[in-house]
């Protein structure tokens, strides 16, 4: 079954470590929905046959669309492609759209009016319980109003998805725990966690550069991932991808196929897509999204992937997961050179307690998952004609 990632390309102030695309500026908001929507009738060909079981809505932040845009876009989905009964619908959301918003003259909350359009999951970005971090961060929201975020979600949603990001300067062990427990304590189901990264031309590496904030430890930001890995276990959750815990039942759905190969189609500037064997991005430029997009025109660049482009792929992504890198898998669709190539990399992340096998399948070892990236990119440097 296949996905539909829907990205809104809009946040009310920037964060100093984003790289993502998008625009402060909400001038062309109904220039951007009304393209959005052609997009999604534009590709509807791209789906024939194919059945989509989660809707997801990233960012940006697609919580400053109103509960009619919102639906909008849902109603495209629903009118252009086949749908399976109760997809995943996933909204990002910034804690304080959803605590400025949570009351109404109607006396609904935001949380039932996403409820009566679909959304039935919700992917929040805390990133930190503590106002120091989220000032150094530019986070949109206070610490006051992530914990008010969350009281309130949880009376409505069972599927909930929290971001709290570990390596933040300054942050100590102690505090790291204290954010994990603060999550817990509101009995989150899901969350993602990800290791503050210095991106280019950021805020945040001006910042550095300049000697206004510290730079990142990297040791420090391993201590507090594992840190994350042994509080999230004792809790019960499954680690089942590097980013990524979940208590059973509430993997995200999305991300879990992207991660397992399947299709998905992305709509809207920057988005990606993947068919199986092609990989397409559009144009990360709102103006000429929306000029393209008006002129019937996918605005998007396309790359064949070849059996090692795909090999690749499948390494760095099964590593990431509890799932591994299935041997009988690498055989089937790439042949026998390329498992017997995995095999001989492999060896010295064995030796080292990095990776280990496991029914014929290839997995990271607890000391070896913060490594990941690395190891991965260690097995695939090789173009196999």
């Amino acid at each position: 079954m296949a996905g539909i990632y829907i990205h809104i390309p809009f946040c009310k102030q920037a964060c100093h470590y984003c790289d993502f695309h998008f625009s402060t500026s909400l001038k062309r908001k109904e220039d951007m929905m009304e393209a959005l929507i052609s997009e999604i009738e534009l590709r509807k060909d791209e789906f024939k046959g194919e059945e989509v079981a989660t809707i997801y809505f990233g960012g940006g932040t697609p919580s400053v669309l109103s509960t009619d845009e919102i639906q909008m876009l849902i109603d495209a989905v629903y009118k252009n492609y086949t749908i399976i009964e109760n997809p995943e619908i996933t909204l990002e959301a910034n804690p304080d759209d959803l605590t400025k918003m949570s009351v109404r003259a109607q006396s609904r909350t935001i949380f039932e009016d996403y409820k009566s359009i679909g959304i039935n999951r919700l992917s929040i970005g805390i990133q930190s319980f503590f106002e120091k971090d989220l000032k150094l961060m530019n986070r949109a929201h206070n610490a006051e109003e992530a914990k008010k975020c969350l009281s309130l979600a949880t009376r409505y949603f069972d599927n909930i998805s929290i971001d709290l990001i570990y390596g933040i300067p300054n942050i100590t062990n102690e505090e790291w725990r204290e954010n994990i427990e603060t999550a817990l304590s509101f009995g989150i189901p899901h969350i993602s966690s990800y290791a503050l990264t210095v991106e280019p031309k950021t805020a945040l590496q001006k910042f550095i550069e300049k000697g206004i904030i510290e730079d990142v430890d990297d040791e420090l930001a391993q201590e507090q991932f594992l840190i994350l890995v042994d509080e999230l276990d004792q809790a019960g959750f499954v680690h089942y991808e590097l980013s990524n815990f979940g208590k059973e039942d509430f993997f995200s759905k999305n991300n879990s196929a992207y991660w397992q190969g399947k299709k998905y189609l992305g709509i809207g500037p920057s988005a990606h897509s993947f068919n199986g064997k092609e990989r397409s991005w559009n144009i990360a430029n709102n103006a000429l999204y929306i000029k393209k997009i008006k002129e019937n025109k996918l605005p998007r660049e396309i790359e064949e992937l070849s059996v090692t482009d795909r090999y690749n792929e499948y390494i760095m992504t099964g590593l990431r997961t509890v799932w591994g890198v299935r041997f009988t898998r690498i055989e089937e669709e790439f042949g026998n050179q390329y498992l017997q190539y995995l095999i001989m990399q492999a060896e010295k992340f064995i030796l080292q307690d990095l990776l280990y096998i496991e029914n014929d399948t290839l997995k990271t070892t607890r000391k070896g998952k913060f490594l990941t990236d690395g190891i991965a990119s260690d097995l695939f440097k090789l173009n196999l004609s």
